[in-house]
């Protein structure tokens, strides 16, 4: 099949397999004429990139062990459990940043309304 159609029957760009293709991902064949052709492989190696991306891994990450898991199950590829423990904890870190960030803006938030409150209290004469 020709990129356009590999694009359309997995719903991902063009742009996004020639990506994939320039990061070893995935291997077309190419025809005389410069074109590329795919076997009907490439749907299923599309879809399961698209499964490790939606995991937040990079396409670095994926070509580590991508060819494992298309031959085996995941089980059995020394390579995903570690990567996975490795995102993991990234992802906790990420939380627990984010978590801090979250508090500082609610701090600054409340800190922010109560000076606004004290004001309007200071500049109103019902409140004396």
């Amino acid at each position: 099949m020709k990129i356009g159609e590999l694009a359309a029957q997995t719903g991902v760009s063009v742009r996004s397999l020639r990506y994939y293709e320039r990061q070893g991902l995935i291997a077309p064949l190419r025809q005389a004429n410069g074109y590329r052709e795919y076997s009907a492989l490439a749907v299923e190696t599309v879809e399961t990139i698209k499964l490790y991306l939606n995991l937040g891994l990079s396409t670095e990450e994926i070509s580590g062990f991508l060819h494992c898991v298309l031959k085996n199950k995941e089980a059995f590829c020394a390579e995903v459990m570690p990567l996975y423990r490795s995102k993991l904890e990234e992802i906790e870190r990420q939380i627990v940043q984010l978590s801090q960030i979250k508090l500082n803006l609610q701090q600054r938030m409340a800190s922010i309304q109560q000076e606004r409150l004290e004001a309007e209290a200071a500049d109103n004469p019902l409140f004396e």
